[in-house]
């Protein structure tokens, strides 16, 4: 037999994963309120929206339940029509995955070999640094600005020839800070046209500023361009995991090829075909949770200057690490769990609040009167 050293130490899985972070999601209100002997506590740490599913999803998952025995339309055919209808694209350009996390980690996959290289801002989506580790490509993080958004000319400079694929997050998660049309224009008109930019959309809905690009609009018809949207947030599909991207024909075709198959499974698909009939109350929805972000972040704007304008569901505050004052984001959220509020802190960074009813706006707001 040959092969390694059976007399050293070894390990059964990759040693360069040992030190990348878990996804941490965010804690379950039951348990918070059995520990606290609460009746219930709030969650406000996911980015979900609070009004329950959409007119017609829970009947149409309901009815495809009976089929559950059979294994889902692999190809999702009705569901990525359906989405190149609204999207007025074709639906070759259309894939779907399990969230648009998991498509986020396909693109990687399809586009990057170890040590090519994956590039965008931080901090940003936690995934990001996870979905490249796992395709043993190299991720380039270039730091935020102090306005805690994307440095967009400092990304330009941090491209090499190993660059592959650059990752923008529009409004970014977790600050909820965005980039604006002449910006972005000009970002767009340097990057190499052999370097993948993805454009992730997580929270297109939510955006009010008329600046900031639907990037589909702007930049869809370059071959080089690929934007991800989720059902997971503004149509009220969280638990369900769909997620879309739009992309060159050429390119949606690659990542149908690597998602793992029927990962959209039967129940999901239907209940995504009920949800997008459902435009116009989807529009409703986020209305009432912007009015609701423009009064949380003006209140807290009066106990923390320096919280960004957010163009999401939820709203950053920003609480950096000081020596000898221990870590303030952490200290913050466990105020705010001992008063039955659960939010996001970031280590040494700060904290994201996802905007709830207004009731359950209030009750964050109360504590972080206290706390701060």
């Amino acid at each position: 037999m040959t092969g390694r050293d059976r007399s050293q130490p070894y390990r059964l899985t990759r040693p360069d994963l040992a030190a990348l972070p878990n996804y941490v999601p965010g804690r379950s209100p039951a348990d918070l309120a059995r520990d606290l002997g609460l009746a219930e506590a709030i969650k406000l740490a996911s980015n979900e929206v609070p009004f329950g599913p959409l007119p017609g999803v829970v009947e149409a998952i309901a009815e495809a339940a009976a089929g559950t025995h059979r294994y889902p339309d692999m190809a999702v055919v009705a569901l990525r029509e359906a989405l190149a209808e609204r999207y007025g694209v074709t639906a070759d350009r259309v894939a779907t995955g399990c969230g648009s996390v998991a498509l986020a980690e396909h693109l990687v996959r399809v586009t990057s070999l170890p040590g090519d290289e994956v590039l965008y801002s931080w901090r940003s989506f936690e995934a990001y640094p996870i979905v490249t580790a796992t395709s043993g490509a190299t991720s380039v993080r270039v730091p935020n600005t102090e306005g805690h958004g994307h440095d967009l000319p400092a990304m330009l400079a941090a491209i090499t020839d190993r660059t592959r694929l650059i990752l923008v997050c529009n409004p970014n998660n977790p600050t909820g800070t965005s980039l604006r049309r002449a910006e972005l224009d000009r970002f767009m008109d340097s990057v190499p046209d052999d370097v993948l930019v993805v454009f992730d959309e997580a929270y297109r809905e939510f955006v009010t500023d008329p600046d900031v690009p639907d990037a589909l609009l702007a930049y869809g018809d370059r071959p080089n361009v690929v934007v991800l949207r989720t059902l997971s947030k503004a149509w009220g599909l969280a638990g369900l995991r769909i997620g879309f991207l739009i992309a060159h024909p050429e390119v949606a075709a690659t990542v149908r090829k690597v998602v793992t198959a029927f990962s959209s499974n039967s129940l999901a698909q239907a209940g995504a075909l009920a949800a997008l009939t459902q435009a116009e109350e989807v529009r409703r929805r986020c209305a009432l949770v912007v009015a609701e972000r423009d009064r949380v972040t003006e209140a807290l704007r009066k106990l923390l200057p320096e919280v960004p304008e957010s163009q999401a569901n939820f709203v950053w505050l920003p609480l950096p690490g000081v020596p000898g004052q221990g870590d303030r984001a952490a200290e913050f959220a466990r105020t705010c769990e001992a008063r039955g509020v659960i939010v996001r802190p970031f280590a040494g960074e700060g904290v994201r609040v996802t905007i709830g009813t207004p009731a359950e706006n209030d009750a964050f707001l109360a504590v972080a009167e206290t706390a701060l």
